[in-house]
C-alpha cells in the first residue's frame, strides 16, 4: 500500500549567510516576517520597504533521509511558486515555472540535501518577454509573462508583494506495481438515475508493468470493479434515486464519498476518495427578443445568481487556513449569496474552499487564470497553459459546487476597448486559449460543466465583448464616471461586475495606520488606496448626494460606506427587479486580501462593512423594492422563494416631519421564482418640487428589519431629490441599551427616532474590535424604534453607542 510522508518540517530559508527556520507551505515574506527580518507589509507604507523581496532569489534547503523500501519514491509539490530549480544532492532534479500546478520527481533511493532555489519572478517575466515580444497589460507589471498569481504584481486593491516559496503542501510517496495517477469522476442524473463514470489512469513501476491490476469504486452503497490490462480504465456506477444536490435557498446539498482502490494479488496499492453530488448544470445562451441570454440552470431550475466575485483572501495565500475559509464562505452564504466567482488575477484555491462552498450550496464559477493582460501563445507559456489547465480540472472536477468554467477576466473586452488591436496586429494575446485550446480541454475532461470565453463575453465577435444585451456584461462606467442611479438606465443579461468603493472598517484602519492622524488624503490613506483617482471618485460619488464633509474623518468615512451601500444596492435592486431578462449579479467584491480602501464587503481584517448588511437585504429570497423607470415609478416584490408570496404593501407618500400626504394598500403576489411589478399610483409619488416629500412601502413579510421594534416586515424608501436638496429634519432619537438575558457580552441596541432618521447606521468596531451587529442602514419613521443587537463589544454606556450611531444629518 502506498505510504505518505508529509515534509511539512525541517525547512531552512537561505538569507545571506544566514539560515532561517522556514515555514512550509509558507513564503519568503511569510519567513522573513516571522524571523524579523522585515516589517509587517500590511502596515503603514512598510509595502514600499520590503519591494526588494521580490527582486531576489531565494533558496529553501531542507535534507531528504534514506528510502521507504518501496520500488518507488515520488517527491510531489502541490505547488510551488513560481520558478524553481531543484537539486538533490548536488545533481539535478527538475524545474519548475508554473505557481498552478502539482509537480512530481522522482527520487528513488536518493538522499541528502534538497535545494530548492527560485528566480525572481521578474528575472523570470523578462526571460519569457525577450523570447515572446511584448504585450500590453493594464497594469505596468510583466504578470502575463510569467504562470503566477497576478495580482501578486498589485491591482486596484492589492498591494505589490511578489512573493516565492513553496506555498502548497509537499510530500514523499513511496508505492510499489502501481497508483492511481490520475481520476476523474462525470456525475450526471438522468430520469431519477445518477451516474458516475469514472475514468481513471494508472501510472507502473518496471516490475508492476505487465501485472494485473484491479480497482474497485463505490458510492450510495453501489459498488462496480475491473481488471487493467493497460493503464486506463472507465467504470460505471448507477445510483438510483439520488438526492439532488442544490444551490442555498433551493434545496438541500447532500454529498456521496466516492472511493477507488486499486489492487493486485497481494491486496490493495493505492486509494482515492472525494465526495460527489448528483445535480445537472446547464447555461441557457438562447436568443431572444432581448438580445442573447445568460441563464445558470441548476436540475432543470432557471436560477437568479446571486453573486459575489472572490480575490485571494490573503496577499499571502498560504497563510489561508480552512477554518478562514469556511468562516468567509459562511459569511457570504449568511448574506444571501449563492454563487462565488473565483476571479482570474487570483489563484485556483485549495480543496478547503471547494469543500466549504459543497456543503454550503454556494455554486462557484471558476475563471482559467487570465486577467487584464494580453497573453503570448508562444512557447514556453503554451505548454505550463495546458498543463495548468488540465491538472486544475481534474483536480477541482469532483467538487458538485462547481458550475462553470470562465476563460479570463475582461481580456476579449480589452482586446476590443483598450487599445489592444494595433500595437498587437500580427502577434498573438490570448485569443487562441479562450476560444480555442481552453474550450478543448474542458469538452475533453470534463465535458458535465459549461464552458464561457470570458468574462464580459456576448458569445460570438458578432457583438461587443461587453455588450449589455449579450452575454455577460462588467459595469464600470457607472463607479469611473456617473452616479450610483445610473445603473437603472439599462438591463443586462447578467451583470458579472459592477461595485462601488469605501474604506474598511476604523478598527481596521488604526491597526493598519498606527499613530497616523486619520484623513482622507493622509499618508496612509492614500498608500491604502490603490485605485486609479480612488478618492477622487469616491468624493464625487458623495458629493453628488451630500456635502462633502471637511475636516471630518468620521462623518466622510460614514457616507463613503453609505455611497457604498446605497449603490450596490440600486443596482441589484434595479436588475432583480427585471428577472428573467437579467439573469443574475456578481458584485464586486466580497473580500480583501489586506487591508485597504476598496469595494469589498468584507474588509481585509474580516469586518463586514455596511455593504455586507446591505447584501443580507438586497439579496434576500424575498425583496420589496421602489424602482424609479422610464415610465415612472414601479413597486417591484421580487420572489425567488419556491412558494408564492402574497402581501399586503402599505404605501404612504410623507412629508419631511412624517406626515401623510397619501396612502393607499396594495395587494401583491409574486409567484415562486418571479417578480410582481406593479406601477405606483400618481397620486402617491413625491412632487420633487417641495423637496420634503418621499414615499415609504411596507410589506407585511416577516423577514427583515423596519417600523416599530426592530420591524416584522420588508421596508423600501424612495426619495426624489439628492438628500443635499431635501429638507431634512434635525435628526433625534433615543438610546437606550438592553442586556440579553444570559449571554454577557451581548446587548441590544434600542433607537427610538422623535424625528425622521435616515440611514441610521451603527458602526459596532467603535465599541470594541470584536464587536458585531446584527443589521445595517435603517430608515426610521417618528416614532418608530428600532433593535440592534451588537456582540462581543463588552461592558458599554449609552453615551458610548451613541457615538458609534450615525445617520444622514444636513445642516
Amino acid at each position: 500500500m502506498k505510504d505518505v510522508t508529509p515534509l511539512t518540517e525541517g525547512w531552512s530559508l537561505r538569507h545571506g549567510e544566514e539560515l532561517l527556520e522556514a515555514r512550509v507551505p509558507g513564503c519568503v515574506h511569510t519567513d522573513l516576517l516571522a524571523a524579523g527580518a522585515i516589517p509587517d507589509p500590511f502596515i503603514a507604507r512598510n509595502e514600499t520597504d520590503v519591494a526588494w523581496v521580490g527582486r531576489r532569489a531565494w533558496t529553501y534547503v531542507r535534507r531528504l533521509g534514506h528510502d521507504s523500501g518501496h520500488e518507488r519514491t515520488d517527491l510531489v509539490f502541490e505547488g510551488l511558486d513560481t520558478a524553481a530549480s531543484l537539486t538533490l544532492a548536488d545533481r539535478p532534479l527538475g524545474t519548475t515555472r508554473n505557481m498552478h500546478r502539482t509537480y512530481r520527481f522522482d527520487v528513488t533511493g536518493r538522499t541528502g540535501e534538497l535545494e530548492v532555489r527560485f528566480a525572481s519572478a521578474y528575472d523570470e517575466a523578462a526571460a519569457v518577454r525577450a523570447v515572446t515580444g511584448q504585450r500590453p497589460n493594464v497594469y505596468p507589471e510583466p504578470s502575463q509573462y510569467i504562470r503566477k498569481m497576478a495580482c501578486n504584481f498589485g491591482w486596484d486593491w492589492g498591494p505589490t508583494l511578489v512573493t516565492a516559496g513553496i506555498w502548497r503542501p509537499v510530500r514523499l510517496e513511496h508505492w510499489s506495481t502501481a497508483r492511481l495517477a490520475e481520476v476523474r469522476p462525470l456525475v450526471t442524473v438522468a430520469e431519477d438515475t445518477g451516474r458516475v463514470e469514472v475514468r481513471l489512469r494508472v501510472e507502473r513501476t518496471e516490475r508492476g508493468r505487465d501485472k494485473r491490476l484491479r480497482v474497485t469504486a463505490e458510492v450510495a452503497g453501489v459498488r462496480t470493479e475491473a481488471e487493467l490490462t493497460g493503464d486506463e480504465a472507465v467504470l460505471g456506477l448507477e445510483v438510483p434515486d439520488p438526492r439532488l444536490w442544490w444551490p442555498r435557498g433551493y434545496g438541500e446539498q447532500p454529498l456521496y464519498d466516492l472511493d477507488l482502490t486499486l489492487s493486485d494479488d497481494s491486496g490493495p496499492l493505492d486509494t482515492w476518495h472525494r465526495r460527489i453530488g448528483f445535480r445537472t448544470i446547464g447555461l441557457d445562451r438562447s436568443a431572444d427578443e432581448h438580445g442573447t441570454g445568460f441563464t445558470l440552470v441548476v436540475n432543470g431550475v432557471r436560477i437568479f445568481a446571486r453573486g459575489v466575485n472572490w480575490i485571494p483572501d490573503d496577499a499571502f495565500p498560504s497563510r489561508i487556513t480552512p477554518e478562514r475559509y469556511r468562516t468567509r464562505l459562511a459569511q457570504a452564504a449568511d448574506a444571501g449569496v449563492d454563487l462565488v466567482r473565483i476571479w482570474g488575477g487570483g489563484i485556483y484555491e485549495d480543496h478547503a474552499f471547494y469543500d466549504a462552498c459543497d456543503e454550503l450550496g454556494l455554486m462557484v464559477w471558476q475563471d482559467f487564470l487570465f486577467a487584464c493582460a494580453a497573453y503570448p501563445e508562444e512557447q514556453p507559456l503554451r505548454g505550463e497553459i495546458e498543463a495548468e489547465a488540465r491538472d486544475n480540472v481534474v483536480r477541482l472536477m469532483p467538487h458538485p459546487s462547481l458550475v462553470l468554467w470562465n476563460g479570463n477576466n475582461e481580456n476579449l473586452w480589452g482586446f476590443r476597448d483598450w487599445d489592444w488591436e494595433e500595437p498587437l496586429a500580427g502577434d498573438s494575446w490570448g485569443e487562441g486559449y479562450y476560444l480555442g485550446l481552453l474550450p478543448r480541454i474542458v469538452a475533453e475532461l470534463d465535458p458535465t460543466r459549461p464552458y464561457t470565453a470570458g468574462s464580459p463575453w456576448s458569445g460570438s465577435w458578432d457583438h461587443h465583448p461587453n455588450d449589455p444585451a449579450h452575454g455577460t456584461h462588467h459595469s464600470w462606467e457607472v463607479w469611473n464616471r456617473q452616479d450610483y442611479a445610473e445603473y437603472r438606465a439599462s438591463v443586462p443579461r447578467f451583470v458579472a461586475e459592477f461595485g462601488w468603493q469605501a474604506p474598511p472598517a476604523l478598527t481596521t484602519l488604526r491597526r493598519a495606520l498606527p499613530g497616523e492622524r486619520l484623513a482622507p488624503d493622509s499618508p496612509g490613506m492614500l498608500h491604502h488606496q490603490k485605485a486609479e483617482d480612488g478618492n477622487g471618485k469616491l468624493n464625487r460619488g458623495v458629493a453628488r448626494h451630500f456635502p462633502l464633509p471637511e475636516d471630518d474623518f468620521d462623518r466622510w468615512h460614514y457616507l463613503t460606506q453609505l455611497v457604498q451601500a446605497r449603490a450596490v444596492a440600486a443596482g441589484i435592486e434595479h436588475w432583480r427587479s427585471h428577472w428573467p431578462v437579467c439573469a443574475g449579479t456578481i458584485v464586486w467584491q466580497l473580500n480583501d486580501c489586506w487591508p485597504v480602501t476598496s469595494w469589498a464587503a468584507i474588509d481585509g481584517d474580516g469586518r463586514p462593512k455596511p455593504l455586507y448588511h446591505e447584501l443580507r437585504r438586497v439579496y434576500a429570497d424575498r425583496l420589496l423594492t421602489l424602482c424609479p423607470d422610464p415610465d415612472g415609478l414601479v413597486l417591484a416584490a421580487v420572489n425567488q422563494a419556491a412558494t408564492p408570496w402574497r402581501t399586503t404593501v402599505t404605501l404612504r407618500r410623507l412629508d419631511a416631519d412624517g406626515g401623510t400626504v397619501g396612502e393607499a394598500v396594495i395587494e401583491l403576489v409574486a409567484q415562486p421564482r418571479s417578480v410582481a411589478r406593479t406601477a405606483v399610483p400618481e397620486h402617491l409619488v413625491p412632487d420633487p418640487r417641495t423637496a420634503s416629500e418621499f414615499l415609504v412601502a411596507d410589506a407585511e413579510e416577516p423577514a427583515g428589519p423596519s417600523g416599530a421594534d426592530g420591524g416584522t416586515g420588508l421596508r423600501a424608501v424612495h426619495f426624489p431629490v439628492p438628500d443635499k436638496d431635501f429638507a431634512y429634519p434635525r435628526p433625534r432619537y433615543d438610546v437606550t441599551l438592553e442586556p440579553v438575558s444570559g449571554q454577557g457580552d451581548r446587548v441590544d441596541v434600542v433607537v427610538s427616532a422623535q424625528t425622521l432618521v435616515r440611514d441610521l447606521l451603527l458602526q459596532p468596531d467603535r465599541l470594541g474590535p470584536a464587536a458585531v451587529c446584527d443589521r445595517g442602514r435603517q430608515t426610521l419613521l417618528p416614532g418608530e424604534r428600532t433593535r440592534i443587537r451588537v456582540e462581543g463589544c463588552g461592558p458599554v454606556t449609552a453615551d458610548a453607542v451613541r457615538a458609534a450611531l450615525f445617520c444622514v444629518d444636513i445642516v
